[in-house]
């Protein structure tokens, strides 16, 4: 008796397939789900990274890109390289630990290098709040010809009381909205009609510039993308938001994306700059010659749409700044630092946002005094300041006693290596042309 060899099963047509029902809503169940814990893990990436864009900010990268073109686009994508790096890092520490930077000096290299971890750090945020409340005087003689005597005392107040009298979730998705008007220096970098070949030059191949205010330009770069206080608001807000080690993936998509962003946002600024003020010889001076180069977005409204970018701008990083300064100081001395607490249950923490808000208005107040230095020349500062903080954050993450599996490996060592030589050379190279 022969057996006749099987014939193999005939796939089933598409429409009569035998389907999972089950499993098909199980998958999308499992990438709704996903999609739901990166929304509840966002916002000290983004936060951080976009607030990096603040009036200071699009003042160097102007300045960058109105006096060398697009020869130093390196620095910024070099520096946003950085701040992916040492923001996740901060991001990371923070989540494993559930302790802020601060509390982390103090308890694990003792008191006195608390205390001068977080002096160079109030000195750098000191500085940044006062930049961030100069855009809000620049922004307003830009829309309005208001006095910053009227302009700079009604913002103080104004994010002063959205910040500390609102909920965390309220302040947290108000200050994301508002890093919406970015969206204007992206449209206007398209519209200037760069050099798209120069500025892909600019980025991958390095051009050092010899002189002292080249190198300037270049450090100012570095303080403003890597700022000190993005470190410590990044660590202090991912405990201050209750992520937990779980959580680390999604936020390291936060991290990344929030840095991304701010790097984008720099490189439109620099070739729209490049486009517009440096082909015409063009300096910054002020926020009018900035404005000049939205002109091909907006025409004869190019300073008006400049200045509600840099009024939006400076909004949210006073919104932000001062709270990595109510969270160090805070923790520096153990004492609450939680948004979500009355100002009876955490007045250090409140009283430090308050008394640094209310410092640099004083300071942006000070009659005669020059806005653009105070934008551009505190970030210089900032990058001087980043090597009493960074090498802090790096040893707390290498500590595997502290940090276990999640420890600095040999990669991150490297890379976190590589910053600081990168920080330090610039730096020293500035202070020797500076003696000599």
């Amino acid at each position: 008796m022969t057996i006749a060899p099987r014939r193999p099963r005939r796939p089933h047509p598409p429409h009569l397939a035998v389907r999972h029902p089950h499993r098909a809503l199980a998958r999308r169940r499992g990438h709704r789900i996903r999609w739901v814990a990166l929304l509840a893990v966002v916002g000290p990436g983004l936060l951080a990274g976009l607030s990096d864009d603040d009036p200071a900010g699009i003042t160097t990268y102007s300045i960058l890109g109105a006096d060398y073109g697009y020869k130093l686009l390196w620095v910024l994508a070099l520096s946003t390289a950085a701040l992916i790096v040492f923001h996740e890092l901060a991001a990371r520490t923070g989540v494993v630990t559930g302790k802020g930077l601060m509390r982390l000096v103090r308890e694990r290299r003792g008191p006195r290098a608390a205390a001068f971890a977080l002096s160079a750090l109030v000195i750098a945020n000191v500085g940044t709040i006062c930049a961030e409340l100069a855009g809000v005087a620049a922004g307003m003689e830009v829309l309005a010809g208001t006095s910053r005597y009227v302009s700079v005392p009604l913002a103080a107040v104004a994010v002063a009381l959205v910040v500390l009298r609102g909920s965390f979730r309220g302040v947290e998705h108000l200050l994301l909205a508002l890093s919406s008007i970015f969206a204007a220096y992206v449209i206007s970098g398209f519209l200037a009609h760069p050099d798209w070949g120069a500025a892909a030059r600019g980025l991958v191949v390095p051009q050092l510039p010899g002189t002292r205010h080249g190198l300037l330009v270049v450090v100012a770069t570095l303080g403003t993308t890597l700022a000190p206080w993005g470190l410590a608001f990044m660590q202090s807000y991912a405990v201050d938001k209750r992520l937990s080690v779980r959580d680390l993936g999604f936020e390291r998509v936060d991290v990344i994306t929030g840095a991304l962003l701010t790097g984008v946002i720099g490189f439109f600024v620099v070739v729209a700059c490049a486009a517009t003020l440096h082909v015409q010889g063009i300096s910054v001076q002020d926020a009018s010659d900035a404005a000049r180069a939205l002109e091909p977005l907006a025409g004869s409204a190019a300073q008006t749409l400049f200045g509600l970018g840099l009024v939006g701008a400076a909004l949210l990083a006073a919104a932000v700044v001062p709270l990595s300064t109510a969270y160090s100081v805070a923790e520096a001395v153990e004492r609450p630092a939680d948004l979500n607490d009355s100002f009876r249950d955490a007045p250090v923490f409140y009283g430090a946002y308050l008394g640094s808000m209310a410092i640099a208005a004083a300071i942006v107040l000070i009659p005669g005094i020059s806005l653009v230095p105070i934008l551009f020349l505190t970030q210089a500062l900032n990058a001087v300041l980043l090597l009493a903080i960074l090498p802090f954050l790096r040893s707390l993450a290498a500590d595997r006693e502290l940090m276990g599996k999640h420890a600095l490996g040999r990669w991150d060592r490297i890379a976190t290596a590589a910053v600081l030589v990168l920080v330090a050379l610039s730096v020293g190279a500035l202070l020797v042309l500076s003696v000599v």
